[in-house]
């Protein structure tokens, strides 16, 4: 990973945590851990994905997703059903 992607990727985890903690109520470390576990955090990291053209609220609907489905790639944002 770059270096300046270390500051990208810092703005997403404040951000979804974040997103996490309001919806259901987690403490900010377990909805950050939550997040850093993920498959979508995984996908975030990935040079090759290029996912900071990625809103936040998109991500979050990636993770939400993967917590329902077990796969972020069944987020609504990505497939725009």
């Amino acid at each position: 990973m770059k270096n300046e992607m270390i500051f990208v990727v810092a703005f997403y985890n404040e951000k979804v945590s974040q997103m996490i903690v309001e919806k259901y109520g987690f403490e900010p470390l377990t909805a950050l851990r939550k997040f850093l576990f993920s498959e979508t955090y995984r996908m975030l990291i990935d040079d090759e994905l290029e996912m900071w053209d990625f809103s936040p609220f998109g991500i979050f609907d990636m993770w939400e997703a993967e917590q329902v489905t077990g796969n972020p790639r069944n987020s609504l944002y990505i497939r725009r059903d």
